[in-house]
């Protein structure tokens, strides 16, 4: 399990409005997330046509950037 090392933001009247967590381990979530997401698009796709390799690179590249903008 991923330890995360979270630090609370209070706001003026000391309730919780957000959290703090080292770069690298947001680093590491976003991975995960990408991870998860590329496996779940893989799995729903499974009947699809298939892609080339350089095709399904272009393609995943092409989402990654959507997802950028």
């Amino acid at each position: 399990m991923l330890t995360i090392h979270k630090q609370i933001v209070l706001g003026e009247d000391n309730t919780p409005v957000a959290v703090q967590i080292p770069i690298a381990e947001f680093s590491h979530i976003e991975e995960i997330l990408e991870n998860y997401g590329l496996a779940k698009l893989m799995e729903e796709s499974a009947d699809d046509e298939r892609l080339s390799g350089a095709a399904a690179r272009e393609y995943y590249n092409s989402l990654k950037n959507a997802v950028q903008d």
